[in-house]
């Protein structure tokens, strides 16, 4: 019988591994959590499903072109059209967009099902398998299994070893994971990282479309369920670290096989009604929590969420708050004077607005991404019905539901002191499924699928049974929310959350509590949601367990981003939209699969601009307003003002190529990161065979302009020539190729490929580097992680001995080596500088750099101060360069 659980968990266990491995590949060489993964799935086997039923195809074939040919062709278009933009921008836009496409995805393919009258499709819908139909059964040492099954475990397995062959013996796997390890480092080595991404992105989604195909004949064709088993494989990809395929892949064996053991041999666990069910979510929850602890980021940090500029900070007060007392009024004069069935509608949507709110206090001020609101909100109005139900008062059940959605709010904060980031998003969704399959299942606290009978509120003079009604006490309500943020957001409590969201170390220096600032606002947030959920079933008029699924909050936090989760008017606006779209598109008799594919453009458009439709309004009129202001006041260039305010030449450096010409030049360049700006009209020139050391203290920009010169920064003035070619537009992967090489500070190799594999991002073959190098022959096979600081800069500059760039840039290569690897180091230079190699050298320590130099650069402030020959160079310019004394 253990043999019969353990052969047929496999195969579950082989469909995890499958679309986990996909998920794995995707997550780890784009830095995208794909939500969307199992709406691939779900649109492979969907196009299996019609290949066969409507076109007649062979299975194999059906098979070949859905997962083989559809699935990585969707993954470059997604990757393209959306995925690309998403590698840069915040986790919370990455999450919302990628949720987006699992609504639209889906509904997109059904709707292309309809009009092109192909067979109609639902959730009863089994395909039949990939092998013999109906399937053949097979009896082996006692154990039968189908041929269904037997084909996806092979499929499973050919799999796991076609990937694993990929990646470590081919060029492009070895990409592919320079990628991985540090993206923008692989960039600097001459790969294309967005070429890799498409591939990546390609090779995922086919991996999605094969476990779509082979789960087709249990699952069907229902998109709810292959949600699900992204989150089953997700399990397996959270015991990976979403970076280990080979751990992943034995995660989601391991995972298949435990369910069925537990399905099997826990007859006591029959009580517990969905715990057996829940074992994905609970492993998946604990593997969270125990394995993937941020170490990068202190949970609830939102670093790289930069908040967005108020554009509108200039605008008189009485104007920002015009178009909202406008909207209010408007929504007032409707609730009055409206049909009764739109009132009604309108108060469902602040019913949905109420509980939206909760979003911005969690994850617009906190800028931690919780997806467990709907389960507060279930939990709030389930305990008001059952406190209702046991004699107690209407109001007093109502308060008694907010207080426990703020009780399990608090239980949730717990693992959120441990986790940040994407991690907190999972496990705040484990915890919400969990809730969903197990405590709302619990017949005594749901009262099964009768649920609880909730009264309308009574104001004394009125009811919540009047929609009009509904829609001012609605009102008030979020007005009270609205007013209690914005003391939040400026109290001493508001701004130790702000602090904590901005640079969580600084804040615990400076004495602040970062678990307590995170506890009062998951508390805060879903008491909010419980009050929003407790109003939605007053408003029904009941409540049962599966009114507000753990789902629903998957949607709701991205209908919030796409309006603005940093306003309540994004809350109100978002809550108005969930219910009005559906509405029209019912009364216009529009298929309701074209709302939600609406839904997954507006994911797409919120990959490009990620703060949301409000600040998009803001920041257009922003600009028409820059444009009116520029057209009546014209100013100077700002490479020709930073020049002049340091006293340097405006005339043109010397003609680039030729004979004796500088080699790579850098024109009056203007840089910085968003609006700070770094380099102010930057002026540098190197010709071959040449060592040019740029000096100057720390914050000089020194580093900025090699990443610059590297094309890892892009410029907003000025031009960057090499051999009198303008490459300023040229990407850091075209210029590598070009041979421009940079080595970044710190040290310029990939910790997780092997000394062998560092090299050859670089050369065809690194025997010539062990020749010259045997300290790193003896190593080709260690990590370059575990290499000394030393060993590690050597390995950065090796490939330069053998194939020498035409310019190198080395960005404070001493920085923390021993005297005698610093004269090690600084001999390559000089031996590249004797093979016609133009070399940019950046130093803090004057005394390594001069010795090597030619000509020498100073800098201060973001400009060049003087350059000149060597010999020219004495103390008083030192002093200057280094103390800004003149």
């Amino acid at each position: 019988m253990i043999l019969q659980y353990v052969l047929s968990g496999l195969v579950t266990g082989a469909v995890f591994a499958i679309m986990g491995s996909g998920l794995t590949l995707s997550y780890a060489a784009t830095g995208v959590f794909n939500f969307a993964h199992g709406a691939v799935g779900f649109l492979a086997a969907l196009v299996f499903y019609e290949l066969t039923a409507a076109a007649g195809l062979p299975a194999w074939l059906s098979a070949l072109v859905a997962a083989g040919l559809f699935a990585p062709a969707l993954g470059y278009l997604l990757h393209r059209a959306m995925f690309r933009g998403l590698a840069q921008a915040g986790e919370t836009v990455q999450i919302v967009a990628t949720i987006g496409l699992t609504i639209a995805l889906p509904a997109l393919g059904l709707l292309a099902v309809e009009l092109a009258g192909l067979p109609a499709t639902d959730a009863t819908s089994l395909p039949r398998g990939v092998g013999p139909h109906p399937a053949r059964a097979f009896d082996q040492l006692g154990v039968r299994l189908d041929s269904d099954q037997l084909i996806t475990f092979a499929f499973s397995a050919v799999a796991a070893a076609g990937l694993w062959a990929f990646l470590r013996h081919t060029p492009y796997g070895l990409r592919m994971r320079a990628c991985v390890d540090r993206r923008s480092l692989a960039t600097l080595r001459g790969i294309d990282a967005d070429a890799t991404s498409a591939l990546a992105w390609m090779l995922g989604s086919g991996l999605a479309g094969l476990a779509g195909v082979l789960a087709a004949p249990v699952l069907g064709l229902d998109a709810t369920a292959y949600t699900v088993l992204l989150f089953a494989s997700a399990t397996a990809a959270v015991f990976g670290r979403l970076r280990s395929i080979p751990w992943t892949f034995a995660a989601g064996l391991a995972l298949g096989v435990v369910q069925n053991l537990v399905a099997g041999y826990t007859d006591f666990l029959e009580e517990v009604t969905g715990l057996r069910t829940a074992v994905p979510v609970i492993l998946l929850f604990a593997g969270l929590l125990l394995l993937n602890r941020s170490r990068e980021r202190v949970a609830g940090s939102a670093a790289e969420d930069v908040p967005p500029p108020d554009h509108l900070a200039g605008v008189p007060a009485w104007r920002r708050r015009l178009p909202w007392a406008a909207g209010l009024a408007a929504l007032a004069a409707f609730a009055l004077l409206g049909p009764e069935y739109y009132v009604g509608v309108a108060a469902q949507g602040l019913v949905l607005a109420l509980i939206f709110c909760s979003f911005v206090v969690v994850t617009g001020i906190g800028g931690m991404v919780n997806l467990a609101q709907a389960a507060f909100a279930a939990m709030a109005a389930l305990t008001c019905g059952w406190a209702f139900a046991s004699g107690l008062p209407f109001v007093v059940a109502i308060l008694l539901g907010v207080a426990a959605a703020g009780a399990v709010g608090l239980v949730v904060a717990l693992p959120a002191l441990r986790l940040g980031g994407r991690v907190l998003t999972l496990a705040t969704l484990a915890l919400a499924l969990l809730a969903d399959q197990v405590l709302f299942q619990v017949d005594a606290f749901s009262n099964g699928t009768i649920g609880w009978a909730l009264p309308a509120l009574g104001l004394g003079f009125a009811d919540t049974s009047d929609p009009r009604v509904r829609v001012a006490v609605l009102l008030a309500l979020i007005g009270l929310v609205a007013l209690l943020v914005r003391n939040l957001e400026r109290s001493a409590s508001g701004r130790a959350v702000l602090a904590v969201r901005s640079a969580p170390a600084a804040a615990v220096t400076s004495g602040l509590s970062a678990p307590r600032a995170k506890i009062v606002l998951f508390v805060l947030a879903s008491g909010i949601a419980g009050l929003g959920g407790v109003l939605f079933a007053i408003s029904k008029g009941s409540v049962t367990a599966t009114d507000l699924p753990a789902f629903a909050g998957f949607v709701w936090l991205a209908v919030v981003v796409l309006q603005g989760v940093r306003r309540i008017g994004g809350a109100v606006l978002g809550g108005l939209v969930a219910v009005a779209v559906p509405e029209l598109l019912a009364t216009w008799d529009v298929s309701a699969h074209v709302g939600s594919i609406l839904f997954g453009a507006g994911g797409m458009i919120l990959a490009r601009h990620p703060d949301g439709v409000l600040t998009q309004l803001a920041e257009a009129r922003h600009r028409r307003r820059a444009r009116r202001l520029s057209a009546t006041s014209p100013a100077a260039s700002p490479a020709a003002s930073f020049g002049a305010s340091f006293g340097v030449s405006s005339g043109r450096p010397s003609a680039p190529g030729g004979p004796g010409g500088p080699l790579f030049v850098l024109e009056d360049v203007v840089a910085g990161y968003a609006d700070c700006t770094v380099l102010r009209g930057v002026r540098l020139e190197v010709r071959p065979g040449e060592v040019v050391a740029l000096l100057g203290a720390n914050g000089a920009g020194k580093s900025t302009a090699c990443a610059v010169a590297a094309g890892d920064l892009p410029v907003t003035g000025g031009r960057v020539l090499l051999d009198g070619v303008d490459v300023t537009a040229w990407p850091a992967h075209r210029r590598a190729r070009a041979g421009v090489l940079l080595a970044p500070e710190g040290r310029g190799v990939f910790p997780g490929l092997t000394v062998e594999e560092n090299l050859r991002t670089w050369l065809e073959d690194p025997e010539p580097v062990y020749r010259r190098l045997p300290q790193l022959a003896a190593r080709r096979t260690v990590a370059a992680g575990a290499l000394s600081g030393g060993e590690q800069q050597l390995l950065t500059l090796a490939p330069a001995l053998v194939r020498p760039p035409r310019v190198l840039i080395a960005d404070e290569p001493s920085l923390g080596l021993a005297p005698l690897v610093v004269r090690q180091v600084f001999d390559v230079f000089a031996e590249l500088r004797d093979r016609g190699v133009a070399l940019l050298l950046v130093e803090e320590k004057a005394t390594e750099a001069l010795a090597v130099a030619d000509r020498v650069a100073f800098m201060r402030l973001g400009a060049v101060t003087w350059t000149g020959p060597r010999s020219e160079v004495d103390g008083d310019r030192l002093t200057a360069a280094y103390l800004g004394v003149r």
